[in-house]
């Protein structure tokens, strides 16, 4: 038996007697798709190679108010990936929904891959990039028209009706998570008897300190590397995220 299939079957036992569970997933779930994670070394290295700025500098509030050409690029060029899909772990996501034992799904990504694979209940910390919407009248826009040249500026899309900047649904670096968002994900945390945690380090904040809500019986981690709440789970797991949630859950 491969680490794997062992890793699933304990995964497995753990659902099996779990009817509340809550998935709390990062960039880890979406690397499986060929989205990159920013945050990682080689990203780091990259952002700050070619555009002259670590990424959490360039997706600041005070970069985009200040640099907005150079905002842009970087977001359209590194953070909208339009022929990602759905993988083995999005899909199992979606399946255990169905079933009626997932009762939400909180992930810190903005790419919508959990929607797309069929989830319903899904609580983005960060926001999403397939909204945006005017900072000046709110007007509402999709990926696309924010991706279309002829609505921009450079690399900038403008409103249609009142002409000044649209920006991506997606929570900055020096701006406060939705508050609403956060207490629905408190309370789903709160409730489940189990949470498993996937691709993800746990140490970014506030995010990560939504653990300290949980006080079911099962807690799973499914990371390449170690986070500061492995001596506290139950199931520790280093393997493919998508391989074995989809072993997992079928």
């Amino acid at each position: 038996m491969t680490s794997v299939e062992k890793s699933a079957n304990a995964l497995r036992d753990i659902i099996n007697n779990s009817p509340n569970i809550v998935f709390f997933g990062g960039a880890g779930v979406s690397t499986e798709s060929n989205i990159p994670d920013f945050r990682s070394e080689n990203g780091l290295f990259t952002a700050t190679q070619r555009y002259g700025y670590p990424p959490e500098q360039l997706l600041s509030r005070t970069f985009f108010d200040n640099n907005p050409e150079l905002f842009f690029q970087y977001y359209k060029e590194n953070l909208i990936h339009p022929d990602a899909k759905p993988n083995g772990a999005h899909l199992a996501l979606a399946a255990l929904e169905q079933q009626g034992k997932l009762r939400a799904v909180i992930t810190q990504n903005v790419d919508g891959l959990h929607q797309a694979a069929g989830s319903h209940n899904v609580l983005e910390l960060h926001g999403t990039n397939h909204a945006h919407y005017c900072v000046n009248c709110q007007n509402s826009y999709t990926l696309g028209y924010a991706q279309d040249t002829a609505n921009c500026e450079i690399f900038v899309p403008k409103c249609s009706k009142c002409g000044a900047t649209v920006r991506p649904g997606i929570v900055l670096y020096e701006e406060a998570l939705d508050e609403n968002v956060m207490q629905a994900a408190v309370e789903a945390i709160s409730a489940a008897d189990c949470v498993i945690v996937g691709g993800t380090s746990l140490m970014v904040y506030p995010a990560a300190g939504l653990l300290r809500y949980f006080k079911g019986r099962n807690l799973v981690l499914i990371n390449r590397t170690q986070t500061p709440y492995d001596n506290q789970a139950n199931l520790v797991i280093r393997d493919s995220i998508a391989e074995v949630l989809a072993l997992a859950i079928g």
